[in-house]
């Protein structure tokens, strides 16, 4: 097989399993609109779906890592935006930027479905022993660390403690929206509550 034709199979067959995988995602979100998280099983998943068991766990570990591959796989940061800061202002508004992107996120995919995907059944939420994917909070740490290391922020920082604070926050005003059916302003409290946090975390 010519190198253009492996080229043009390896494209079917990336967009085959793209397709599929949106597949399943998009079942998995019909019934949790339809229903609960405690109601959603691999099995319904790919009832709903149309696929084989087989095709759902060569795309996804569990059901967990099927909804947090959505929430990670958000649209993506311009990278001018998180450039090197020269201060910490420049910094907090960087960080709230990527939040307020990740709000955006939250709402395309619908109220039903964050109710779902933020319980504590669901164990990829649990920073100890998920998979490092792009998580939001993993942008902000490295952009953190990036800061201090080019002086724009005090090295005495305690990294763990502002990314452990924010994702806390953040996950705060994502129950708030969901608690209260979508209507709150979810980009106003997420951009106040960041706002204030970071004025004293980062000692602006």
């Amino acid at each position: 097989m010519s190198k253009q034709l492996l080229t043009e199979e390896l494209s079917k067959q990336q967009l085959k399993s793209r397709e599929t995988k949106e597949r399943i995602f998009q079942a998995a979100r019909r019934i949790l609109q339809k229903s609960s998280y405690e109601n959603l099983s691999i099995k319904n998943i790919c009832e709903e779906a149309g696929v084989s068991n087989g095709s759902f766990y060569h795309h996804f570990k569990t059901k967990d890592d099927l909804l947090s591959y959505y929430i990670e796989d958000q649209p993506s940061i311009n990278p001018d935006l998180l450039d090197i800061p020269s201060n910490a202002e420049e910094t907090k508004t960087a960080i709230i930027h990527v939040y307020l992107n990740y709000v955006k996120y939250c709402k395309e995919l619908g109220v039903e479905f964050m109710s779902g995907y933020y319980t504590p059944k669901n164990q990829s939420l649990n920073p100890a022993i998920r998979t490092e994917r792009p998580y939001p909070i993993v942008t902000v740490r490295s952009y953190l660390e990036k800061a201090m290391i080019a002086k724009a922020l005090p090295r005495t920082l305690n990294l763990d403690e502002i990314t452990t604070d924010i994702r806390m926050i953040v996950i705060g005003n994502v129950f708030e929206w969901c608690l209260r059916n979508g209507d709150a302003d979810f980009e106003g409290n997420m951009r106040r509550s960041l706002s204030h946090y970071l004025d004293g975390a980062l000692e602006i």
